[in-house]
Parts: C-alpha cells; sequence; structure tokens
C-alpha cells in the first residue's frame, strides 16, 4: 500500500512484491527494552533468527519522522544508542511524525505500520492488555484494540505476566479475537508457560495455524489473530517468584503515583531485578522462540496465497 509517510526498504519491498514470507518486528525492545549495547546485538540476532527459518525481516520504527519498514543495521544502532526516542503507540504516531521525531514502536502501532507495508505476520514478545485494577484506572492497552481492527497474525509468548489475563482474554473474546495455543492448551504468562487460563483453540503445526488465519481473512472477518506461543520449557521463570515480584512492583508503582505507558517498562525493570536477571533472560529466549515460529508461519502463509 502507497503511504507518503511511509518508506519500505528494498529487500522488504522486493519480498512483499514477490510473494515471499516477511515477518514485521517491533522496536520498543530496542530502545526501551534492554541496555545497549545488548539491545542491539538481540535485535540483530531476532532479526537472524527470521532469515535462517526462511523469511525476511523487518524491523519498524519512525525515524525523523518517516515511518520506517525494514530497519538497515545502522538505524537498529541509531535506535539502540538513542536516549529520546518516544514509546510510539497508536495515539502518538501523527505527533511523531508531524514533528519529525524518533519513536520505537509498541505492539499496537507495529500491526499498523506492518499493515500499511502489507505484512500480515509479526513476531514479538508479549502483547499488553488489561493492567491490575483497570476497574478503577482503566488502563487498557491499546494493542487490544489494534488487535481487534488489523489483520495481522501476532506471534507472542501470551501477554505479559503483570497484566490481568483474564480480563485481557475476555477483552479479546468481545471483540471477535481467536486466541490459538502454538502446541498448547493453556495461555502462557510472558515469562511462564501457563497462566491458569485456557486458549480459543489450538494448532500443532504452523500448516494448520495458516489454514485456520487464512480461512479466518477469507471469511471477511476483519481482526489480528494471537499465535500464544509459550517459552521454550528449560527457559521458563518459576511462577511464584515471578508473581510474588510483581506484587511487590505494583505496590512501588502504585506508591510512587507511575502510570499510564511508563508502568510497564517499570514493571518489567523491577521484576528484572527481583528475578537476579532470569526474568530478562527468559524475555530474549521467548524472543527468539517467537521469531522462529513467525518465520514458519510466513513461509506457510506464503505457500498458501
Amino acid at each position: 500500500m502507497s503511504n507518503k509517510y511511509l518508506d519500505v526498504n528494498p529487500e522488504v519491498s522486493r519480498a512483499l512484491a514477490d510473494g515471499k514470507p516477511v515477518v514485521a518486528l517491533e522496536s520498543t525492545i530496542i530502545s526501551h527494552g534492554m541496555p545497549y549495547p545488548q539491545n542491539v546485538e538481540i535485535a540483530l540476532r531476532v532479526e537472524s533468527t527470521v532469515r535462517d527459518n526462511g523469511a525476511v525481516p523487518a524491523t519498524i520504527a519512525v525515524l525523523q519522522g518517516r515511518l520506517k519498514v525494514g530497519l538497515t543495521d545502522d538505524e537498529i544502532e541509531h535506535l539502540g544508542r538513542g536516549r529520546d526516542t518516544i514509546k510510539a503507540s497508536r495515539r502518538d504516531l501523527p505527533f511523531v511524525v508531524a514533528q519529525g521525531l524518533d519513536g520505537a514502536t509498541t505492539v499496537a502501532s507495529t500491526m499498523i505500520i506492518a499493515g500499511l507495508a502489507g505484512i500480515k505476520v509479526f513476531a514479538t514478545g508479549g502483547i499488553g492488555g488489561v493492567h491490575r485494577g483497570a476497574q478503577q484506572t482503566f488502563d487498557i492497552s491499546a494493542d487490544l484494540q489494534e488487535l481487534a481492527r488489523t489483520n495481522i497474525a501476532v506471534v507472542c509468548a501470551g501477554a505479559k505476566s503483570i497484566l490481568d489475563i483474564g480480563l485481557t482474554l475476555e477483552y479479546l473474546e468481545t471483540h471477535g479475537v481467536p486466541v490459538i495455543g502454538f502446541g498448547t492448551d493453556r495461555f502462557p504468562a510472558f515469562y511462564t508457560r501457563d497462566s491458569g487460563f485456557g486458549v480459543h483453540c489450538r494448532a500443532d503445526s504452523v500448516a494448520e495455524l495458516a489454514r485456520v488465519i487464512q480461512t479466518k481473512w477469507a471469511l471477511e472477518l476483519d481482526g489480528g489473530i494471537v499465535v500464544a506461543n509459550p517459552i521454550p520449557e528449560q527457559y521458563a521463570v518459576d511462577a511464584e517468584t515471578i508473581n510474588r515480584a510483581i506484587q511487590k512492583a505494583l505496590r512501588e508503582a502504585e506508591n510512587k503515583e507511575i502510570s499510564g505507558k511508563e508502568v510497564t517498562p517499570f514493571l518489567l525493570g523491577r521484576v528484572t531485578e527481583a528475578t537476579g536477571g532470569d526474568s530478562l533472560r527468559a524475555n530474549i529466549q521467548l524472543v527468539y522462540n517467537n521469531a522462529r515460529v513467525a518465520a514458519r508461519l510466513a513461509v506457510e502463509l506464503a505457500k498458501q496465497v
């Protein structure tokens, strides 16, 4: 799709024109998820993982007001070093673009920009959702509304465990978003393989996943699909340890009156400290795992077109 604000990397553009598999990747993990230079190293390794599994990676960001689909290594380095990069979700995109600023894309904004480019598969760590205590705060991630409207399959390790996962799944059900467990009947919770909740349906192969996804869109049922891909068992963190760390971090966030889009990075940072870095290591491994599955899914979807 043509858009005057959109710049698609030539490699990505050729792949899309030729019907080859492409996987979108977000950029908040680069600018807001990890310290430099680890953030750059991991971003490049995620791209390599996508390539190793047969697809073309397209890391997405906003640079100097341009919507970039498929960053160069130098652009990833720029984001990794940047200190003034805005964490840009749907509401932030008009401002960031109009002011010519740099923006790291969240799940929601990555979906929007990937959709403009015509990409149908996106790998991320975990989706946002309904925050704990949302009955009072109404703090609900824009990721969920984007999943309800944008035709992209999002491969993730479930929802971040700092969230109210039950309400998150209820929201997705209300908006008709399928939640497919990849090789599991249980919905994962980012660092752990089982949130205590089930999934809408299960697929045990990428071919089965691709059939469900293609059928959904062929029926003109617009909106995304959550592919819930559990963290590999050897990298999962003990659920009790994670929950204790989250409860402590939530109390601290409330005492410090931290709110809005600052909540998630604050909580994740505190959980990393409380687990001695185990949660960060788990985060890295689940992202690689999601990139592998997303690439294979993109390959399968390309075969079915």
